[in-house]
């Protein structure tokens, strides 16, 4: 029997808008197709490691409202363990506002609510789940300090953990250099290491310089760039998949989640890698976050094509 992954993460509904453009300051715009779509890091890569065949517990805070209820339920009926989410009785949930625009690029406005008050307390309290989990998988949406608790105890015992550094963070604690694996994004990149990934010279340089930092590996997630994998054993650019982007929100995270499936399942990291990179490609071939979480059937199919 496959042991779980736990993802600690943000847990939010998505207001979802097409927009022609980023609007501008005092600008007022018409859009269009508003809708309410779960999403949120973490319970986007919780639903995206359930449907990829693995075991996922969720872990995080949602307010005692509607949008909490509609968010458990979503993520219960992928399978996704709820167990541990807590219930906050003042805060709201988190709610994010997307523009999307005819490209699929995508701008982001976060309130985050409930997810801001997952503590340090909280972290702790998931020492015992430890004790029965593969891989812990996290991101920074979160209050820092209890993230960086839950990379301390997840070393303690022993557990893999890969870390999405996002969003970008330019003060990073220490422990955050403490995983297994460390999968920014080019701007989460640039942000901890103040260079700008113009062409591959650049992109090797913040990607070795992050690793001189301690983590066992390195995974940029360079969009429509492909990837590219950095360990102390090698270096290894993975092209992208020519796909057309409908909808860029939490391919990353599709991404991230597929990643640590195929090192929670025991395969090497630049096999890991590849997979990592064609979840990320088909998830910007559907709209919305959770939504277009792949399955493990679509990613096997999408695989053979390629």
């Amino acid at each position: 029997m496959k042991k779980p992954i736990l993802v600690v993460g943000s847990i939010n509904m998505d207001l979802v808008m097409r927009t022609p453009r980023v609007p501008r300051s005092g600008e007022t715009m018409y859009g269009e197709q508003l809708r309410a779509i779960p999403g949120g890091k973490g319970a986007n890569q919780a639903t995206a490691v359930a449907r990829l065949g693995m075991p996922a517990i969720m872990a995080g805070r949602v307010g005692r409202d509607h949008f909490g209820e509609t968010l458990l339920a979503g993520l219960a009926a992928d399978g996704v363990d709820i167990t541990r989410v807590e219930r906050d009785e003042t805060a709201s949930s988190g709610t994010t506002f997307i523009f999307v625009e005819p490209n699929g690029e995508n701008t982001i406005v976060l309130d985050t609510g409930a997810n801001g008050r997952f503590s340090t307390r909280s972290a702790e309290s998931l020492a015992g789940v430890l004790d029965r989990v593969e891989l812990v998988l996290l991101q920074l949406e979160l209050p820092l300090d209890s993230m960086a608790r839950v990379i301390e105890l997840a070393r303690a015992a022993g557990r893999k953990v890969v870390l999405d550094a996002g969003p970008a963070c330019r003060q990073p604690l220490p422990a955050f250099y403490q995983v297994t694996v460390l999968t920014p994004n080019e701007a989460e990149a640039e942000a901890l290491t103040g260079i700008a990934l113009r062409d591959r010279d650049s992109t090797l340089q913040a990607a070795r310089l992050l690793l001189e930092r301690g983590p066992g590996a390195v995974v940029l997630k360079l969009g429509a760039k492909g990837a590219l994998l950095a360990s102390r054993e090698m270096t290894l650019f993975v092209p992208p998949h020519a796909v057309r982007a409908v909808d860029t929100t939490a391919a990353g995270d599709a991404f991230s989640a597929a990643l640590a499936v195929s090192l929670a399942e025991g395969k090497k990291l630049e096999e890991a890698v590849q997979v990592a990179n064609a979840a990320g490609a088909l998830a910007v071939t559907k709209p919305g976050a959770q939504p277009s979480m792949p399955t493990r059937a679509e990613l096997a199919a999408f695989l053979g094509k390629a």
